[in-house]
């Protein structure tokens, strides 16, 4: 169980990367912390009062003071991110004393140990704004949905953001063969099929192939061909969580596992053949995708069906419209990946992208 109490005071540093502050003398408490701490890969510092040292109190980026501890740090210096941490569930009394220590939450065990191991595992990472997150999906079969991703993520990291490219579309043959990296060590999809709960951001990040420097989360050339939707849903919530870019090549179908993709993105890229068989399944299918993602904006290819072009083809289907891909080839071994020549007409249009797409997210491009 895990409660809110909301107050007034400075807030705790930003972006440290040190384990949280336990405060207690209670044995078995703490034991169940320290585990708890354990799981999230943090340290903490132990003190069974508030620390002496001059900033061992105010400086820690989480503060766990055990039920038995309240009185003693009753006096201290007021701040956010401070737990009080308890075992009664019957006890009305701990939001008296957490109100007086100026918690932030009140947690009682077991209930509360998932929401806590986040907590600490966010303090630990120095969890700031997450990535730009963008998803890009063919409006019909070969509209070029996957080489714009490719793109995409090679021209965010060319410009020295952090960019994670991430394959869902099991059955596309894999972006790592696109990019020319198949045979670049780390884990593929099918890893983390069992995963739950939480993914270290760190940890996903150092395990995938270094392509074109950028991540890529890919499909392996196994038979596994879908990871279940709650483990889809803890890998991208990772990669989001350090920051920077993520940029997801999706499939045109909507299944739990995509719908779990669609619901952490904050911008979609639909990408449509300007003619008309092309719209007429474009429009199936951001019908599909408009039931889960807010904002879902079209970029068009041509060639052109006479009397359409880009503006056209946005107005028909009454999406937002990105601008017209320019159409570019790329070395079949992946040596210069989509977007791979700074200066091409499509690193333009993806760096143009980025620029407007930070500046509506108030990040600094």
């Amino acid at each position: 169980m895990a409660g809110a109490i909301t107050h007034d005071g400075p807030a705790a540093a930003e972006g440290r990367r040190s384990g949280p502050l336990i405060v207690t003398e209670d044995a078995e408490l703490l034991d169940d912390l320290l585990r708890l701490c354990a799981a999230a890969g943090a340290r903490a510092e132990v003190h069974p009062a508030v620390p002496e040292q001059r900033g061992g109190w105010d400086a820690a980026p989480l503060v766990l003071v055990g039920d038995d501890a309240a009185r003693r740090v009753r006096g201290a210096v007021r701040r956010r991110g401070v737990v009080l941490v308890g075992r009664d569930q019957d006890d009305p009394g701990v939001w008296r004393r957490a109100v007086e220590i100026g918690a932030d939450h009140v947690l009682l065990l077991p209930d509360g140990e998932q929401w806590l191991v986040d907590r600490i595992a966010d303090v630990s990472e120095g969890v700031g704004r997450p990535a730009l997150t963008v998803g890009v999906i063919g409006g019909r079969g070969g509209a070029g949905a996957s080489t714009l991703a490719c793109a995409l993520a090679v021209t965010s990291a060319r410009e020295g953001r952090r960019t994670l490219l991430v394959d869902a579309d099991p059955l596309g043959g894999g972006l790592d063969v696109l990019l020319g990296g198949e045979t670049t060590e780390g884990l593929r999809w099918p890893a983390f099929a069992a995963s739950r709960g939480r993914v270290g951001s760190g940890a996903l990040e150092e395990s995938l192939p270094q392509v074109h420097a950028l991540r890529v989360l890919s499909w392996d050339r196994g038979d596994t061909v879908a990871v279940p939707p709650q483990a889809v849903r803890a890998v991208l919530a990772a990669a989001r969580r350090r920051g920077g870019a993520v940029v997801v090549d999706l499939p045109r179908r909507v299944d739990e596992g995509v719908a779990e993709v669609l619901a952490q993105l904050d911008v979609g890229i639909l990408v449509v053949p300007g003619e008309l068989r092309g719209m007429a399944a474009a429009r199936r299918v951001a019908s599909a995708v408009g039931m889960v993602l807010g904002d879902l904006r079209i970029a068009v290819r041509g060639p052109y069906t006479p009397g359409l072009d880009d503006r056209e083809v946005a107005r028909l289907l009454g999406l937002p419209l990105v601008g017209e891909v320019p159409y570019e080839t790329s070395p079949a071994d992946g040596s210069s990946p989509p977007g791979g020549a700074a200066r091409g007409s499509l690193a333009r249009f993806c760096s143009a992208f980025w620029e407007r797409a930070l500046a509506e997210a108030g990040d600094p491009v």
